[in-house]
């Protein structure tokens, strides 16, 4: 069964692309696509889905893009929070907080606090996120506490380590979907994927369905996880 499902978002542009629109405009589209994961989850009793919504390296893209994704974000969180509530629907986001951009931040504060207490799903929007850059960050937590006396590094674990992630409380995900076709992880949870399977899909995001979900985890449970037993 199938805990915690975690999805590469790819290929919003070039779903707009191949329709002669400017690429921007596909993560219109590609937000839609969203609701076929929640919808699967709730139906499905998945307790946590991470959604790689932002990397810290697609601040690279031009502004106008940029500008685009942040206020669509915005708009699209302010519309769906009363739905979330109702679905039972827990909103959490792990990145980089310190660079979050000002139209997106206020509405991100009031999404976690308002859905706090809801249990059915925790979505995850991995937003401002880099999986090297959550490692290093959290080496550097680490360090401080070895500094300051809090922590003897020789009582440094695997567990404690983990606490010092941005993505700490939510649990490694079993199951890692990529759509696009393209077949590697671009600094997504490198940490915690350490024992994840992988079904990369060649639809693009705007082009997924529910019965993909449906039957890529039908085959995930056919698989044997050993954990190197």
């Amino acid at each position: 069964m199938i805990k915690h499902l975690a999805v590469i978002m790819d290929g919003n542009r070039r779903w707009a692309l191949a329709r002669g629109m400017k690429a921007m405009l596909g993560h219109h589209e590609g937000a839609k696509s969203i609701e076929h994961a929640i919808k699967f989850c709730l139906e499905s009793g998945i307790g946590y889905l991470s959604l790689y919504a932002f990397s810290l390296e697609n601040f690279q893209r031009s502004p106008e893009e940029k500008d685009y994704l942040f206020n669509l974000m915005a708009q699209e969180l302010a519309a769906r929070l009363d739905s979330f509530i109702e679905k039972g629907i827990r909103i959490k986001f792990i990145g980089d907080r310190t660079i979050f951009p000002p139209q997106v931040m206020p509405i991100c504060r009031q999404v976690e606090q308002e859905t706090e207490h809801c249990t059915k799903l925790v979505l995850n929007f991995l937003f401002c996120y880099g999986a090297q850059q959550e490692i290093v960050e959290g080496v550097r937590k680490l360090i401080r506490k070895v500094k300051s006396g809090e922590l003897d590094e020789q009582d440094l674990t695997t567990k404690i380590f983990e606490q010092s992630l941005w993505s700490y409380g939510t649990p490694a995900p079993d199951l890692i979907i990529r759509t696009g076709g393209r077949q590697r992880l671009s600094n997504f949870l490198l940490y915690q994927a350490a024992y994840s399977e992988f079904c990369f899909l060649d639809c693009l995001w705007p082009d997924i369905t529910f019965d993909h979900f449906k039957n890529v985890v039908h085959d995930f449970e056919q698989s044997t996880r050993n954990f190197g037993v």
